[in-house]
């Protein structure tokens, strides 16, 4: 897109103070800080919430966040969205008179799109370049953008002057139709200010927590209650406040769309520069496009509790112990009438002892527990069968599958409610969700595993494979 011949670029401003001016230094320094950052756990980004403090002290959480992109995507355009840290005004500053000069080169602004915002909502949007002038929160989001993007995009700089609420909810909403597959978003702000450390993670904590939310209102009412806490030296509990309550305006209420924290620290962690009396918090959050599975069925905390006594009752009978007692009560309920897959899991002093179990069901759920049951307890090849001694210190866990549906895209995984089913030929491996809980794994990580140490497949089988995921209601 060609320029005005009369534009003016934006010149950096905290070059040398927040981040190397030296384009090679600084290159050096995002190395490092993405080299210490948490991996990739998100898909389908649509937007993410990066850090603007100096880099000693929040690099690795902004380039955190900004791992969490995927850089091979061509978006059309970045909206950076940030609060006016130097003048106030009452509405939103888009920089639009030229493009941004950063010690690596320019980054290319929309500057036909930023004029039209400001001609058809001038109500809401100025073009006033002074907000840009010394504003960082932008500025330093933009070398984390340059390294994991490249080339092809434009970016769309605004800066929100104002304090009102209301004002915020109208920017959402005519901002709101871009945030599509086709655009990227990018709201920039620090958490806490100046409380001592401890009273920063808890602040930071219930702040964050808000946002995962996907409330406008809940973030508002935390803000408030934070501030109606007293803690020594708190100026604020979330710089960008007003930035991240507008994204919020976009995406409540909207059930295909997800936060994730990613990464959290203060300057007070940072043990050669930090103090631990008056800190910064800094968060890293994602908000990711998601698609979700609806369970099939509801087990009442009767159903679960018929399920465990069976179970407890056929592994006692199993292993020679209670030889007449009728593990199976005379009537159970429609639920446990039904044909589903299912696991039991033995456990010994915390210690796994025998699980067994079957991914779809051709028996009523009571019948299928009770043959799991005795399998955990005889047949599977890792260990010998329980003995009727060992009884008083087993632990029995029960998992009821939902019926496999088959992925056509990972980001439909949710880590922790969502197990898988990989095939590929004569080769399958599973992997319940609670795995994904209990080991920490990122989601490649769990595919890897699953595909490898249970399929049989290399680390990457899954990606040629067919992929089926399931819900699971587990009890013990």
């Amino acid at each position: 897109m060609e320029k005005n011949p009369t534009s003016i670029d934006r010149q950096a401003a905290v070059a040398g103070k927040f981040y190397p001016a030296d384009p090679v230094k600084l290159q050096k320094v995002l190395n490092e800080s993405f080299a210490s950052a948490m991996p990739k756990q998100c898909h389908q980004v649509r937007a993410i919430l990066a850090p603007h403090a100096g880099y000693i002290y929040s690099g690795r959480i902004a380039a955190s966040a900004f791992n969490q992109l995927d850089g091979d995507l061509n978006y059309k355009r970045v909206f950076l969205i940030a609060s006016s840290h130097h003048i106030n005004f009452d509405k939103a500053a888009v920089y639009c008179d030229g493009d941004f000069v950063m010690p690596y080169g320019k980054e290319n602004v929309d500057t036909a799109f930023g004029k039209k915002l400001v001609e058809d909502y001038p109500a809401i949007f100025t073009d006033n370049p002074a907000a840009h002038q010394e504003e960082h929160s932008v500025e330093v989001q933009l070398p984390f953008l340059h390294h994991i993007l490249k080339t092809g995009y434009s970016i769309v700089p605004i800066v929100i002057g104002t304090s009102d609420p209301a004002i915020c909810k109208r920017i959402a909403s005519v901002l709101k139709p871009f945030l599509n597959r086709d655009n990227l978003f990018i709201i920039s702000s620090d958490f806490s200010h100046y409380p001592a450390y401890p009273e920063a993670r808890k602040v930071d904590e219930a702040t964050k927590e808000a946002i995962l939310a996907n409330d406008p209102d809940v973030l508002l009412t935390t803000l408030s209650a934070n501030a109606k806490k007293h803690i020594p030296h708190l100026v604020t509990s979330l710089c960008g406040w007003t930035s991240m309550l507008t994204l919020l305006y976009m995406t409540s209420g909207n059930d295909a769309l997800k936060y994730r924290a990613i990464e959290y620290c203060n300057s007070g962690d940072q043990h050669a520069y930090g103090d631990q009396d008056r800190v910064v918090g800094y968060w890293g959050i994602a908000l990711s496009e998601i698609k979700t599975v609806k369970d099939e069925f509801e087990l009442t905390e009767t159903d679960k509790e018929t399920l465990l006594a069976i179970a407890r009752k056929t592994l006692d009978k199993s292993c020679g112990r209670n030889i007449e007692f009728n593990s199976v009560p005379a009537t159970v309920s429609s639920n446990l009438q039904k044909n589903c897959g299912a696991f039991v899991s033995l456990h010994k002093n915390g210690k796994l002892r025998g699980c067994m179990g079957r991914m779809t069901g051709n028996l009523p759920l009571y019948k299928m527990v009770q043959e799991m049951t005795v399998s955990a307890a005889t047949q599977d090849p890792r260990f010998d069968d329980v003995r009727a001694d060992e009884l008083p210190e087993i632990d029995l866990e029960i998992s009821v599958l939902s019926p496999m549906q088959k992925l056509e895209s990972i980001d439909a995984i949710e880590l922790g409610r969502h197990g898988i089913l990989i095939e590929a030929g004569h080769r399958h491996g599973v992997f319940l969700p609670q795995v994904a809980t209990e080991t920490g794994w990122t989601k490649e990580q769990f595919l890897g595993h699953c595909a490898r140490d249970k399929a049989g497949l290399d680390w990457d089988g899954w990606k040629t494979a067919n992929l089926y995921i399931f819900t699971a209601t587990v009890f013990s």
